[in-house]
């Protein structure tokens, strides 16, 4: 069970370390998302060069990679004894491979897209009431970092608010969900910076 874990964990982290922004860039002749705006290698940032196609690649594919593994080891898992804690350790695996990349010399993106990945596959309604939190701030206040952090602070929230009515809580997977909200708010720190002076970039300004 162990190495099988330590497998998992080591696959959920390659998978992870795969940084999308740079690929799709490349893919559809677009800039280096790491050479404009944020220079975030992440799904916003390229929203900046314009292309809506490549952003939403981007966000998808950043989310998919923090989904499989977390889902494959939730359906597949069990008769390997592989339960919440193999769930919550690959995901932050995915997580940090999307933020600590080996391929591109542990320099990533900010996860928002991988770790929305990651708790969908915990439980799908909570990914909806965490993507509808994201959604409602995003839209009414046009800053992709602050509904990411409000976002991202209230994921735990919601998951120990519907144990026992929606899904019953697991404490691996609930540090798993602080660990990564802790993480992105990190992550967003010079985001908050530019935010409390007032020069954040709005959701979709173009800046090449």
């Amino acid at each position: 069970m162990l190495l099988i874990t330590v497998a998992a964990v080591l696959a959920a982290y390659l998978l992870g370390s795969l940084t999308f922004a740079v690929f799709v860039c490349k893919l559809l002749g677009l800039p280096d998302p790491r050479t404009y705006g944020s220079k975030n290698p992440g799904s916003s940032n390229v929203l900046r060069s314009g292309s809506k196609t490549a952003a939403l690649l981007t966000l998808l594919l950043d989310a998919f990679k923090g989904f499989l593994p977390v889902l494959l080891v939730k359906i597949y898992g069990e008769p390997y004894g592989l339960g919440a804690g193999a769930m919550a350790l690959v995901g932050l695996a995915a997580f940090f491979g999307h933020l600590y990349p080996i391929y591109f010399k542990f320099k990533g993106g900010k996860g928002v897209a991988t770790a929305a990945g990651v708790i969908l596959a915990i439980s799908w309604s909570l990914g909806l009431a965490t993507l509808g939190t994201w959604l409602i701030i995003a839209y009414f206040f046009r800053y992709s970092s602050l509904a990411a952090l409000v976002a991202a602070v209230f994921a735990p929230v919601y998951y120990l608010m519907g144990d026992g009515v929606a899904w019953s809580a697991e404490t691996p997977l609930m540090a798993a969900l602080v660990v990564m909200s802790a993480m992105l708010v990190y992550a967003h720190r010079d985001n908050m910076t530019r935010l409390l002076k007032g020069t954040e970039s709005r959701l979709g300004k173009k800046a090449i």
